[in-house]
Order: C-alpha cells, then sequence, then structure tokens
C-alpha cells in the first residue's frame, strides 16, 4: 500500500499536512473530505517514481467546448440550491469534468477561494475559459446575494447560444460534404484519368484547344506534384487563419458576410440575437447598462457589431437613448430590435422585452438555416454539373476532333 505526503485545507483556509497509507488518491481524498478538510497537493513515497510518458498536446483538443461550460454551470446551480459550500462544489465538479483544462481550472478557483478570493476575482485568472459576460455577472450576484438566479441566466443563455450554433452548423454539413467529396473526385480524376487520356492525345497528334491544355495541364502537375497538396492545403489554411487576427483581414470577412445574398440575413439575425440576448440577461442580473454594452460587445465576433456597441456604451454614457443611438445602425440592426428597445426604455421593461425579442430572432435563425439548407443545394448541383460538364468537354472535344479527321 502507497503512502502519499498530503497538504490540505479546511473550508475555512486552516492548513493541514501529513503523510497517510491508503490504497488510491481518491480514498485519501475522501478520508480528507469527511474530516472537512479539501486535498490540495498529493505526493506518492515509498515507491520509485515512474518515468513520464510523453505525450503530444494540442492546444485545439484541449480547449473548453460551450457544452462542458454549460453543464458547469448548471450543475453548479443545482448544487448552491441543495445548500454544498462553493469550494466543495466545485471540487466535486472538477473531479466530474471530462476536460482536463477546465479541471485544472477549478481546482485552481476552489484553491483561490479557500485562501478568501471571491468567485469572481477566482474567475478572472482564467479569462480564457471564462467569458467577460461569465464573470460579470458573477460578480453582480456575488454583490446582490443572488448567484442561484445569476447561473441560471447564465445557463439559459449558454443553451440559447449552444441552439443557434448547432441549427448553423447543422446547415453547414450537408454543403460541406458535396465540397469535399466534389474535390476529391476531381483531384482522383486528375490524377488517374487525365494523364491517361494525355497520352493518347499525345500519341494521336490531336490539335488540343485551349480547355483541354489547361485540365491536362493541372493534372499533370496534380499527378506529378500531388505531395504538395496537403502542404499547400495546410499553407493556404495557415495564411487565412493569420489573415482573420490582423485587424483588416478581420474587417473584410466581417464585411463580406454582411454582404452576400442569402447569408448576410443569417449573419444579421444571428448577431441580433445575441446581442439582445446578452444584453436582457445582463439587464436582469442588475448590470448597469453602460457596463452590459461594453460586455455585450466583447461576446460578439463581427467587428461592426462589436463597434456599434462600444459606441451605443459611449453614448449612453453621456446621457442618450439607446433605442435613439441604434438608429444609425439600422444597416446591421433590423428596425424591429431598434423600436422594441425603444419601447422597453419608455415602459421601463427593457430586460423582459429584449428576452422575447432573443426568441423570435432565435426562431428567426432556425427558420433561415432550414432554408439555407434548402437553396443551396440546387446551387451545388448547378456548380457539380458545370465542373463536370467542363471536364467532359474538355476531354471529348479533342476525340471529336480526331473523328472528322477520320
Amino acid at each position: 500500500m502507497p503512502e502519499y505526503f498530503y497538504t490540505a485545507k479546511s473550508l475555512k483556509g486552516e492548513p493541514r499536512s501529513g503523510t497517510l497509507k491508503v490504497k488510491t488518491k481518491h480514498e485519501l481524498a475522501k478520508i480528507l473530505r469527511k474530516e472537512g478538510y479539501i486535498l490540495i497537493k498529493v505526493e506518492t513515497r515509498g515507491e520509485k517514481t515512474q518515468k513520464k510518458k510523453f505525450v503530444i498536446s494540442i492546444p485545439f483538443f484541449r480547449r473548453v467546448t460551450l457544452v462542458d461550460k454549460m453543464m458547469f454551470t448548471r450543475n453548479l446551480r443545482v448544487m448552491i440550491s441543495a445548500g454544498v459550500s462553493l469550494p466543495r462544489a466545485l471540487g466535486i465538479l472538477a473531479s466530474q469534468s471530462r476536460s482536463k483544462k477546465l479541471r485544472k481550472a477549478l481546482l485552481g478557483i476552489q484553491e483561490e477561494i479557500i485562501k478568501g478570493k471571491s468567485f469572481s476575482e477566482s474567475l478572472s485568472a482564467y479569462s480564457t475559459i471564462f467569458s467577460e459576460l461569465f464573470i460579470s455577472m458573477v460578480k453582480v450576484g456575488e454583490e446582490a446575494g443572488t448567484l442561484k438566479e445569476v447561473l441560471e441566466v447564465l445557463t439559459d443563455q449558454m443553451e440559447k447560444s449552444h441552439a443557434i450554433r448547432s441549427k448553423i452548423k447543422g446547415a453547414m454539413m450537408y454543403p460541406a460534404v458535396i465540397v469535399v467529396a466534389m474535390v476529391g473526385i476531381g483531384i482522383l480524376m486528375l490524377i488517374m484519368v487525365v494523364p491517361k487520356l494525355a497520352a493518347v492525345f499525345s500519341d494521336l497528334g490531336v490539335e488540343l484547344p485551349l480547355s483541354t491544355k489547361l485540365v491536362i495541364a493541372v493534372g499533370t502537375f496534380v499527378a506529378n506534384f500531388w505531395y504538395l497538396l496537403p502542404i499547400g492545403i495546410l499553407i493556404f489554411l495557415f495564411l487565412i487563419k493569420t489573415a482573420l487576427k490582423t485587424k483588416t483581414g478581420k474587417s473584410l470577412i466581417d464585411v463580406l458576410v454582411l454582404k452576400i445574398p442569402f447569408i448576410s440575413p443569417i449573419i444579421k439575425k444571428t448577431n441580433s440575437a445575441y446581442t439582445v440576448r446578452t444584453l436582457s440577461s445582463l439587464i436582469a442580473a442588475g448590470v448597469p447598462i453602460v457596463r452590459s454594452l461594453k460586455v455585450v460587445s466583447g461576446t460578439l465576433t463581427n467587428v461592426y457589431y462589436k463597434q456599434a456597441m462600444l459606441k451605443a456604451a459611449e453614448e449612453v454614457e453621456k446621457g442618450g437613448k439607446l433605442g435613439d443611438i441604434l438608429k444609425q445602425y439600422e444597416n446591421i440592426y433590423p428596425i424591429l430590435v431598434i423600436q422594441m428597445i425603444q419601447i422597453g426604455e419608455e415602459t421601463g421593461e427593457t430586460s423582459t422585452i429584449l428576452k422575447k425579442l432573443a426568441d423570435f430572432f432565435e426562431e428567426e435563425v432556425a427558420n433561415a438555416t432550414k432554408n439555407l439548407a434548402a437553396i443551396i443545394e440546387p446551387v451545388l448541383m448547378i456548380i457539380v454539373g458545370a465542373v463536370v460538364g467542363f471536364f467532359a468537354i474538355s476531354m471529348i472535344q479533342p476525340m471529336y476532333s480526331m473523328l472528322e479527321t477520320i
């Protein structure tokens, strides 16, 4: 049975350390928990140090997903409602988390709370996981003594965001599969079929039209340098990702998606839904309107919506009304959003009206994504038909020319 050297703290912050022989670390944590202590650090004594395994760590797979955060927030609300202390709740949720990054963060937050920091202060150290919206609302909940209610609002916010994302991803899945299949088949044709036809045409000495020469040139290049394709794709994706990190590149993409037919209405409705939903949640939690607008700006991804919210925050701070300020942004916010905000400001029911408006726009996004899938299908068929037709004509045309000479 291994001997463990441990460091633990009580819920009041009193430290304790020592050694204990138990079967596993989980058993040690259980024993200490029964005695009112939370295990902070543990080391194995009396055993040979095992060789560390080489582990490849890829940041993408270590990210904390929206579902992970949503489940954490929902379960934390339930545990606090049941009277479980915050440090203990965080410890339990950390042990149940599937995400190693989230588990590490929760244990770090637990330790900071035990040391005397507030929940919101502890969350601030993990801003890459928990958004400014999350931290701001938790802070308000702590100050007002309504943390349970705030966590319920946050859970609802995350569930709505997840529903919108899922619907958009679902609508894009079919076109993505078709495009990938089309590109894959096209590459196979260029590698396996075109070089053979090119050799036949060369032997027969047929005069080739420009389109056929182009297809053969591309096919020959792909057949001889196929190994450059994955490298080229990776470089292309890297350049796109780098461009999106620049202010100019991000602005260009953001303005393009607002101009593309069929895509633009979905982008506008999605950003409107995010804006009014987040603003409603913050106002309901008691966050001041100026601070709420700045937080909303941080949650939006489109540059033009970010700028609109920051400008609105500046104008509201000077004494302006939000509804009147947003009139200058009718090109990105539907007139309905502006009118409903004005009504909310006049009646004092801004939060309630925005919540209902968010439900409306989320339903609009759902309907728009369904219609988009129906529109994209025939468009893709036309594109596929055009590509196949160009390839067929380019390959068959020389054969007709050859038959005419016979």
